[in-house]
């Protein structure tokens, strides 16, 4: 029997994507800190999360738009940062710009994106937020939110949860290096995946596209460690824009940087790329929004799969949701077709979701759907 090659479920796009690409890719992407424990720990956690169904509400007509800084969304989760997405596909970055354009939600331009913050701002309509990472070079990492400012950028994103970059042992053992270093392994590699290696080849290898030139180089293994609060106040001071710092898991740095003038807080294990024994970022979510208060924005990303998971965590507290990974797999699985699949089986559960919770609006998710038995 034939099985549909479609897209239903993230794990539909990670199966298809891992056929696809070459090994060394995959487990870039794929990877996570140690021994992954910690990936695995927060995915246990949202799915040990049980929703309340509730009846006879007549959920005919429902919402799954909300706001972000005054602005309407038209999904209720956007595009995490993500460096090299163009290693999924060599258009990557171009249709999830495309994706965040038409649905009018924000699509993070990585420090370390393959394609230029200005194009993706073009490209996105508008709908791209600028991800920093402080470099340890105060200059150059101002230079990069210089340019941010004339491309148009009204918000700001300052990862946090990089002071040094976590051991990631299959990316490790492929040998992955930005750029390429190509040895007999990585040689077989993408000559027993040609159809990744021909788009490739045909269409230019992936490069760091917001360096170069007067722009310097970017080493995605150096220190990041000299980052503190007094550059944190530096760059509120020079960013006039919203203002949002993503890799937070702690209460006590979430009050702190709420009362520094930060706009929003994205709750995030960076996908459980950085530490293997940190606490579930789902969990790290509900103690936060308890710390900072119902009104503060908060965002989330790290291990949301489903709509379903992502409706977990706007009753955990969450104002906003983000997804990396399964971008990456959706594109590479199957192109436009794909992302477009997988994205619109993640809104269909949602909306479905809210039916079973007898809710007409993702907005009114909270506590109250939660299962209390």
């Amino acid at each position: 029997m034939l099985l549909n090659n479609g897209i239903h479920s993230y794990e539909d796009a990670r199966r298809l994507a891992k056929k696809r690409l070459p090994w060394m890719v995959f487990d870039y992407i794929d990877g996570a800190a140690g021994t992954e424990t910690g990936e695995q720990y927060n995915r246990d956690e949202i799915a040990k999360i049980r929703l309340q169904p509730r009846i006879l509400n007549n959920v005919v007509e429902r919402n799954i738009t909300t706001k972000l800084f005054g602005q309407e969304m038209g999904l209720p989760f956007g595009v995490s940062p993500m460096g090299m997405c163009n290693l999924a596909r060599h258009d990557a970055d171009k249709l999830l710009a495309q994706f965040a354009a038409k649905n009018n939600v924000p699509v993070g331009v990585s420090t370390a994106a393959s394609t230029s913050l200005e194009d993706m701002a073009e490209m996105s309509e508008g709908n791209a937020w600028f991800q920093l990472y402080f470099s340890g070079n105060k200059e150059d990492s101002f230079k990069l939110i210089d340019r941010a400012k004339a491309a148009d950028y009204q918000t700001l994103i300052l990862t946090v949860d990089v002071p040094e970059v976590g051991r990631r042992p299959r990316e490790l053992r492929r040998g992955f290096k930005m750029p390429f270093k190509i040895g007999v392994p990585q040689f077989i590699d993408f000559a027993l995946h040609p159809q990744w290696s021909l788009s490739t080849l045909f269409h230019g290898k992936p490069e760091l596209a917001n360096f170069g030139g007067k722009f310097g180089e970017f080493d995605r293994t150096s220190s990041r460690a000299g980052a503190d609060w007094n550059l944190l106040q530096d760059i509120r001071d020079k960013w006039q824009g919203n203002l949002v710092v993503k890799g937070v898991m702690d209460p006590r740095d979430a009050v702190k940087l709420k009362d520094a003038g930060v706009d929003a807080i994205q709750v995030s294990s960076h996908g459980g790329r950085q530490l293997d024994s940190a606490p579930a970022p789902i969990l790290a979510l509900r103690e936060i929004r308890r710390m900072v208060g119902n009104d503060y924005p908060l965002f989330f990303d790290s291990g949301l799969r489903s709509g379903e998971d992502i409706v977990k965590s706007y009753a955990f507290g969450a104002n906003y949701a983000f997804l990396g990974r399964p971008f990456s797999y959706a594109i590479a699985a199957n192109g436009k077709k794909g992302l477009t699949e997988y994205t619109g089986n993640v809104a269909s559960d949602i909306s479905i979701a809210l039916a079973q919770l007898g809710l007409n609006d993702i907005n009114d998710v909270s506590g109250e759907s939660l299962c209390k038995y």
